[in-house]
C-alpha cells in the first residue's frame, strides 16, 4: 500500500491514556473528568464544549506538574517501531490531538513523527488559568487540518492513512482511503475499515505496509 501521509491521534493511541485525565488525578478530580472524556469520546457530548468544561476545572493546576506529567506519559506498545517503518517507507507521519502541545511537542522526538498540531493550555502567574485555544478545538479540526496537509504535500486519499479511537477521530476518516481504528470507540470502529483491538501499534505495519 503506497501510503505518503499517515496521521495518527495521540491520547489513547500514540500514548497509553488520556493526557488530561491524569492532569486532574493531581487535583483528585480524576474520576469526574474521566467521565467527561469518555462521554466525549464516545460522541455523546459536544467535543469543544466538554474541553472547554474539563480544562476549567484544571484551572489552579501548577504549570510545572503539567510539564511533569507530560514527560513521564507511558507511550503506546510499537508507537516507535511503527512510526519509524512509515517513514522509512516514504510517509510523513504528523500527531493530530483534541489534547496539548505539553504532550505532542515533548513526544515528538522521543516517538518521530514529523509534526503535531494540538491545542495550549493557557497558564498565569504558574498555574493553569483554566483557558485553552489551539488546532484542533472542534468537532470538524481533524478532517479539516487533514484536507490542508493533502493538498500542502500533493497527497490524495489514497495515500493517506489515519489512526484514531474516539468521536473527533471521524472528521479525519472522511478523508483517507486507510482508516484504523484503534481500540476505539464503537461510534469510529463504524467508519474504519481495520480495526485493531490490542494495544500494539504494530499490527498497523502487519495490516497496511
Amino acid at each position: 500500500m503506497n501510503i505518503k501521509l499517515a496521521v495518527f491521534d495521540f491520547d489513547s493511541t500514540l500514548m497509553d491514556g488520556e493526557t488530561i485525565d491524569f492532569f486532574a488525578q493531581e487535583l483528585g478530580i480524576g474520576d469526574r473528568v474521566a467521565k467527561i472524556t469518555e462521554r466525549a469520546m464516545a460522541g455523546e457530548l459536544d467535543f469543544f464544549e466538554s474541553l472547554q468544561e474539563r480544562v476549567g476545572l484544571l484551572k489552579g493546576l501548577e504549570y510545572s506538574k503539567v510539564e511533569n506529567i507530560c514527560q513521564n506519559l507511558p507511550y503506546m506498545n510499537g508507537a516507535i517501531e511503527t512510526i519509524a517503518e512509515l517513514k522509512k517507507s516514504g510517509a510523513k507521519v504528523i500527531c493530530f490531538s483534541g489534547g496539548f502541545r505539553n504532550a505532542t511537542g515533548f513526544a515528538k522526538d522521543i516517538l518521530g513523527y514529523d509534526a503535531d498540531f494540538s491545542n495550549v493550555l493557557h497558564q498565569r502567574d504558574g498555574k493553569l488559568s483554566g483557558l485553552v485555544g489551539g488546532d484542533m478545538m472542534f468537532d470538524f479540526s481533524k478532517g479539516d487540518m487533514i484536507v490542508r496537509m493533502q493538498n500542502l504535500l500533493g497527497v490524495d486519499r489514497t495515500q493517506t492513512m489515519v489512526v484514531g479511537d474516539g468521536a473527533n477521530d471521524r472528521s479525519m476518516f472522511v478523508h483517507a482511503d486507510t482508516r484504523v481504528a484503534f481500540c476505539a470507540k464503537e461510534i469510529l470502529r463504524k467508519e474504519a475499515n481495520i480495526i485493531i483491538e490490542t494495544k500494539d501499534l504494530t499490527q498497523i505495519i502487519d495490516k497496511v505496509l
